[in-house]
């Protein structure tokens, strides 16, 4: 096979797979963060941080320090707790992916 086409054929595998992620890391959102965060990742509850367009490896850091507790919060540690690393991917690519405008 040849080597470009092979790799034209990954790279749009991967697209499609973070697309995949991205659907499931929305999903996953507007059932267990929209409340605090927003549909949008823009903050509806005071004290909660706007989550839109942060980075992919820090909402995934964050999460996965909540689940273990070395980053205390007594509604996020719970919350994070029941999240699987599919379900943290999901979510951090997601929030990633917003895209933030100032005007």
């Amino acid at each position: 096979m040849n080597k470009s086409l092979f790799f034209i054929g990954l790279c749009l595998t991967s697209l499609s797979v973070m697309a995949d992620d991205v659907a499931f890391g929305r999903a996953k959102a507007d059932a267990a963060c929209a409340l605090c965060h927003g549909r949008n990742g823009v903050a509806t509850m005071p004290g909660a941080p706007n989550l839109a367009g942060q980075q992919q490896i820090y909402v995934a850091e964050q999460l996965k320090l909540y689940r273990s507790g070395a980053r205390p919060n007594a509604v996020m540690n719970v919350i994070a707790k029941t999240l699987t690393d599919k379900e943290i991917d999901g979510l951090s690519q997601w929030y990633a992916s917003i895209v933030v405008k100032v005007e």
